[in-house]
């Protein structure tokens, strides 16, 4: 007489027909709430102005009629918007890479470099990530005016170069690598450095990809920061652009839609570029968990 193997207790069980539709109705649901203002900016950029909000309340907002792109000229002249877009870039692009190498370095030598402190350094890291912005804006203004830096590129790169979530981050992903690639290099002679460089670096593709896409979007979208510390339209960021681009008269909502669709397209880019690395990366913090 055989007997049946008992089912290992790490393999569950197929998810029930109803909870996957349910769970799939849900989904659904989240993102075309979210794709519905996204439709409509995007549909109120190529509608003439005086159409744009003319059918705010029936699905007619969301047909294009009688298209044209000249809300695109009409808002990159008047906002002075090739300017405005350079600065964002400078900001965004140098703060992404510069935090890359200092949060992943950090993040290594929290999780494998064996140092005095280096617990209550973390536990400094972790008890930073719930501390708000906000609680740190002034006294982070009053210092960037005693070192002269309002008004410059340098007092909206170099205080979020050093950000704790991506430091934690990094950390987590690093120990969830095989210590024996590490040993491996060492005994061909590599130093830490050497061996961060050459094995962690292209291991942990997926993990720069996420820290990427999130430091990208978390720079390109900031408004409180650049509106303490900057007074010039030479580096002045698209949101704060986009603050006063509202207030120009005259009103002109197809602009604005414009304005708005312009400033969203380049993070829709960077997203569509990385997507794959930035799944895979939260898949492995997902099976980690």
């Amino acid at each position: 007489m055989t007997t049946t193997p008992p089912r290992p207790a790490h393999i569950r069980r197929a998810p029930k027909p109803y909870r996957l539709t349910l769970h799939y109705t849900l989904s659904i649901g989240v993102a075309l709430l979210m794709l519905v203002p996204l439709a409509f900016m995007f549909v109120g950029a190529v509608k003439p102005n005086p159409d744009v909000l003319a059918d705010g309340g029936s699905w007619r907002a969301f047909v294009p009629s009688g298209m044209t792109f000249d809300n695109f000229t009409s808002a990159w002249e008047r906002s002075d918007f090739g300017r405005l877009l350079l600065n964002s870039l400078v900001v965004c692009g140098v703060t992404v890479v510069l935090g890359l190498i200092a949060n992943s370095m950090f993040g290594y030598a929290l999780a494998r470099l064996r140092w005095t402190g280096r617990n209550l350094v973390l536990a400094t890291v972790v008890a930073l990530i719930i501390i708000p912005f906000e609680a740190l804006a002034i006294p982070l203004l009053l210092f960037m005016t005693e070192l002269g830096w309002l008004d410059t590129y340098q007092a909206q790169i170099i205080p979020f170069v050093a950000n704790p979530f991506f430091i934690y981050l990094f950390y987590s992903f690093f120990t969830t690598l095989p210590r024996e690639l590490e040993e491996a290099a060492r005994m061909d002679g590599a130093g830490p450095w050497r061996t961060f460089r050459s094995v962690i670096v292209p291991l942990s593709r997926p993990a720069y990809a996420s820290v990427a896409i999130l430091s990208f979007l978390m720079n390109w979208g900031q408004l409180l920061w650049p509106v303490m510390v900057t007074r010039s339209e030479s580096v002045r960021p698209l949101p704060v652009g986009m603050a006063v681009f509202q207030t120009l008269p005259p009103l002109q909502w197809g602009d604005i839609m414009a304005f708005a669709a312009m400033m969203t397209a380049p993070s829709l880019i960077v997203f569509l570029i990385f997507q794959r690395a930035f799944v895979q990366g939260v898949a492995a913090q997902a099976v980690k968990e």
